[in-house]
């Protein structure tokens, strides 16, 4: 009981990690998830596991998980989220709130997304990113599109090469997993989890994961966009050297366990945070600046988590203090 109020004391704002240096994510399957302190615990028929909660950037719930009332609130105190998924981690059910506690980049996104000048600037910055040394800054969507394609087309061959895995075309039915050909599972499992740990930093951030500026349609248009970053150097090279192994079973734990070590090498959350940041910045630098105020500086994590940036909106163009009464003058 901490101040009269029961239960464990939530954590200390300046004990969180930022979200650009937390752990990745955590799958866990058929176990129970209780708090210990300030620390979640993992029981299962091996015993119990002690995770730091702030400093873990999303834990991914699959089958027979079952989680208490006090770990989920640990979880939002230590501003990581909790999603409910499906076994391999291949369906996405449910997400916890986001830790953020600012919409100063959720506004700048949805400024963005809505105006078509804005969110072509932002599209072309995204593949340019992929597209090394190119400009395609006169280049319409069909032929951005069209690049893409046959870009993605040269890296399956590549590694089809490379490894020696037979590669057709890429095949993903999430309601039969196990029906897919080895590397199509492999590339579905590392691709979870590449999903996972951006549609974290999305949240952290305070962003919207269905406002996508290449994807749209979708409530996580803007998780495919992101992710879409780094398939190339992480999930597709991972798949092809899962595939390579010819496993039995554990297509989908080994190709998971491998993105994991290999986004925590690739400081994945730091720079999924700088990149979200930048693009943003491109078109809304005003509210994007970061602690120093340079647009791309990523800021301190903690501080969107102490921001009160609560106003009212005014119509004059400028904002006004809330919790205060404007009723003077306007008596009955």
């Amino acid at each position: 009981m901490t101040n009269g109020i029961p239960g464990a004391p939530p954590p200390d704002p300046k004990d969180l990690v930022r979200a650009q240096d937390r752990l990745t994510f955590l799958y866990v399957e058929r176990c129970v998830i209780h708090r210990d302190s300030n620390a979640l615990t993992v029981t299962d028929s091996r015993g119990v596991a002690h995770v730091p909660a702030a400093a873990l950037g999303v834990l991914m719930m699959g089958p027979g998980v079952r989680i208490t009332h006090s770990a989920v609130s640990l979880l939002s105190e230590s501003g990581s989220t909790a999603v409910w998924v499906g076994e391999n981690g291949v369906r996405y059910y449910a997400h916890g709130n986001p830790p953020s506690r600012s919409s100063r980049l959720l506004i700048a996104q949805a400024a963005a997304v809505s105006d078509p000048a804005a969110r072509l600037t932002v599209a072309r910055l995204m593949y340019q990113m992929r597209f090394e040394g190119e400009d395609v800054s006169k280049l319409s969507m069909q032929q951005l599109r069209g690049r893409e394609g046959a870009r993605v087309r040269r890296l399956y061959r590549t590694h089809s090469e490379r490894t020696g895995v037979p590669w057709d075309r890429r095949e993903y039915d999430p309601e039969n997993f196990d029906d897919g050909s080895v590397v199509n599972r492999a590339l579905s499992a590392a691709n979870s989890a590449l999903y996972g740990a951006v549609h974290a930093v999305i949240v952290a951030l305070g962003c919207a994961s269905g406002l996508g500026f290449v994807h749209t349609g979708n409530y996580r248009s803007f998780v495919y966009d992101i992710a879409d970053l780094y398939k190339a150097d992480l999930s597709i090279p991972i798949a092809f050297d899962v595939a390579a192994l010819e496993l039995e079973k554990g297509v989908g734990s080994e190709a998971r366990t491998r993105m994991r070590d290999a986004m925590r090498e690739a400081r994945i959350l730091a720079t999924c945070v700088h990149d979200i940041k930048g693009l943003l910045a491109e078109v809304r630098p005003e509210l994007v600046g970061g602690s120093s105020g340079d647009p791309r500086d990523d800021g301190d994590f903690t501080d969107d988590l102490l921001v009160e940036d609560l106003a009212l909106w005014d119509d004059r163009g400028a904002t006004v203090a809330a919790g205060i009464s404007y009723s003077e003058g306007y008596e009955e």
